[in-house]
């Protein structure tokens, strides 16, 4: 059996080749991959080869958020059946090391995590038509979800992570900087959290619109509108919670100006070195707090859209077919008109 495969060559490079597939061995599973979207990491692949230190050093099939079909069980797998719809989750820790002892196993000294170029040689991901996985990687998907939907379950753990970092929402004044597909995943994740207000910033219409889609209560474009977020600076700062999704650094700086007092910080886009006010931080004791990925929350992703607490469906502005992965990748950043692309596996 073949499956084709979306593979990163060189930047501005991809490829659509056919390798073999095996069938599934004991606990695994034979999906056929039926969506797939495309990530910001992804496009730092495609078009610079990488970000930071982390760099493409041989050619890579991209991709980490993907839904399929279950088409095969292998010996021992109990749980699925073909013909299941399944969410497929990209982070494999070890269980073993330091960290995954303590139960932290998004920091696995050894995590393997599909369509990433971190370890070499590199580990493969999700865009292709045919994959064996382990089964305990599939989660089944609710009757009536579409693998559209279900392919949002691994954007939407990374802000449920960022949730939890960010302690209780229920009734608080919230603010979204950046209204990308995690921008606008976590404006949803704050409101279905009971935050009484959400506001999103960004400086494109496109993804504000998906915004108040997703459960925004106030969208403001900051490059035609930059004064409307000066009275949330008013008294020290009007906001208890920030998720800073652009790692840009006028808009950290905005977030720090708007946070009150002993505010709380949650850094979730990711960048170089980037200059912050370190004075207001000191200042207003602003809680700092990173946030990386998920673990248990990919389960809670994979309910929350089972169950309509949370629509993704505004997000995925854009569907090409597996042979128009280039022009899906060149869709995809363009802020203006794109929010989520999705790339469709269904044979042609």
């Amino acid at each position: 059996m073949d499956t084709r495969v979306c593979r990163l060559h060189a930047p501005h490079d991809i490829r659509i080749e056919t390798l073999p597939v095996e069938g599934p061995g004991p606990g695994e599973v034979l999906v056929a991959v039926g969506a797939g979207g495309i990530c910001g990491s992804d496009l730092h692949y495609y078009h610079d080869g990488g970000f930071g230190p982390v760099r493409v050093r041989e050619p890579i099939v991209l991709g980490h958020e993907a839904a399929g079909t279950v088409i095969a069980l292998g010996a021992g797998v109990t749980g699925l059946a073909e013909g299941q719809k399944v969410a497929l989750n990209p982070s494999q820790p070890c269980g073993n090391c330091l960290y995954c002892q303590q139960g932290m196993f998004n920091h696995c000294l050894e995590m393997r995590f599909r369509g990433s170029a971190m370890r070499f040689p590199h580990e493969q991901g999700l865009f292709r038509d045919r994959i064996v996985i382990g089964a305990q990687q599939c989660l089944p998907v609710a009757d009536g979800i579409s693998l559209t939907q279900a392919a949002c379950s691994e954007p939407l753990a990374v802000c449920l992570h960022a949730r939890r970092i960010a302690g209780d929402l229920t009734g608080k004044s919230v603010l979204v900087t950046g209204a990308g597909p995690i921008g606008s995943l976590c404006a949803a994740a704050a409101a279905e959290g009971g935050a009484a207000e959400v506001v999103v910033t960004d400086l494109q219409d496109r993804p504000l619109e998906v915004a108040l889609q997703m459960g925004a209560t106030r969208i403001v474009n900051i490059a035609r509108d930059p004064a409307a977020m000066e009275p949330y600076g008013a008294d020290k700062g009007q906001f208890d919670v920030v998720f800073e999704c652009s790692a840009a650094a006028p808009a950290i700086g905005q977030a720090i100006a708007t946070l009150r007092p002993r505010g709380i910080l949650v850094q979730v886009g990711v960048a170089g070195e980037t200059p912050v006010p370190l004075n207001l931080i000191v200042g207003k004791e602003i809680q700092v707090r990173g946030t990386h990925r998920f673990h248990p929350e990919f389960a809670d992703a994979v309910a929350a859209i089972g169950s309509g607490r949370i629509d993704v469906r505004p997000m995925v502005t854009a569907t090409y077919p597996l042979e128009d992965a280039q022009e899906a990748f060149e869709a995809a950043g363009d802020r203006s008109r794109a929010v989520k692309v999705h790339l469709s596996f269904e044979a042609a």
